[in-house]
């Protein structure tokens, strides 16, 4: 069941003491902590130390368990160390503590090394970071470990049973046709071997798994990639999902010189579907997080004038 959660400012406070009190029994001095960012995650960084902590605060019921979120995080800092090591610019996990999950409070830590930010930042220029995808690919293409093949959509179904019992949240018609479209999508795509019966030929691999082009961060050496909290195996498409003509050109025009393939349109048109149904489960997290009504109302808008699961059957 959704749940009607502590009122945000009182659950980041919370959030924010927890990583305090976690940095402090590691050693780390902490006096003037700074919240960076608050939205699904509390971001802080713990003055004067050189650390910045973050904290999931809003999460949908598959990923609330101790188990889910410990193999969660553990599993984005294995990648995100790998792909360091190879050289790929990523935010990487702070030396100053240990190299793991902390849980404290209830909730789930990571601690992250600070980058360093310019002095004046542009307006993103997204073109530009969807050629930056590429590379990124072409180095999660090695990772030797196994990952699970699109976990990230385990949310979808369990929160379409949640919204049951909700109409308030999202409309009894909406939720009629959202269940229809995972029916046909989870039977299409919802494994690895379904995925290849679907679209034989195209291959999976590890993916960042949440939208790399808007988790780049802007630095005085230039742009790094974060946010590995999805990590998983798919296609390159999940990842360029919503992204437009202009960002399919961009990146098909970097994949190719790196001995990347393009993106398959049909595989995207999929992956644009799903993405969208995964945006409408997460009226399920309306109570917990009000302010993303904003965002979320004109995206179920669009959602009704689409293909539901883009055409398939």
């Amino acid at each position: 069941m959704p749940e009607i959660s502590t009122p945000a400012t009182t659950r980041s406070a919370d959030a924010l003491t927890a990583a305090v009190e976690a940095a402090r029994d590691a050693g780390l001095e902490v006096t003037d902590p700074v919240i960076l960012h608050d939205a699904f995650s509390v971001v802080a960084r713990l003055d004067p130390s050189p650390v910045v902590a973050r904290v999931p605060t809003v999460l949908p019921t598959p990923l609330r368990s101790p188990e889910a979120m410990e193999l969660r995080q553990r599993t984005e800092l294995a990648v995100v160390r790998w792909l360091s090591g190879r050289g790929l610019p990523v935010a990487v996990p702070s030396p100053l503590v240990p190299e793991q999950p902390i849980r404290r409070n209830g909730f789930h830590i990571t601690m992250w090394e600070p980058v360093r930010r310019p002095a004046t930042e542009d307006t993103p220029d997204y073109i530009a970071h969807y050629a930056l995808i590429p590379a990124l690919h072409r180095e999660l293409r090695e990772y030797p470990e196994t990952l699970p093949f699109m976990a990230m959509l385990e949310m979808i179904p369990v929160s379409l049973a949640e919204l049951a019992d909700h109409p308030e949240l999202l409309a009894p018609d909406d939720l009629a046709r959202a269940n229809r479209e995972w029916e046909i999508l989870s039977r299409r795509i919802g494994s690895r071997e379904a995925f290849a019966d679907t679209f034989p030929g195209v291959e999976v691999q590890a993916i960042h798994g949440d939208s790399p082009p808007f988790n780049l961060i802007s630095t005085e050496g230039g742009q790094v990639y974060s946010d590995f909290e999805d990590v998983g195996c798919g296609p390159v498409e999940w990842d360029m999902t919503m992204t437009g003509p202009d960002g399919v050109a961009a990146y098909n025009a970097a994949a190719v010189p790196l001995g990347m393939r393009r993106l398959d349109e049909d595989v995207l048109a999929v992956m644009d579907a799903t993405r969208l149904l995964q945006i409408v489960a997460c009226a399920v997290l309306l109570p917990s997080y009000p302010a993303l009504a904003e965002g979320l109302i004109p995206i179920v808008d669009h959602w009704r004038t689409t293909t539901p699961a883009a055409g398939l059957t």
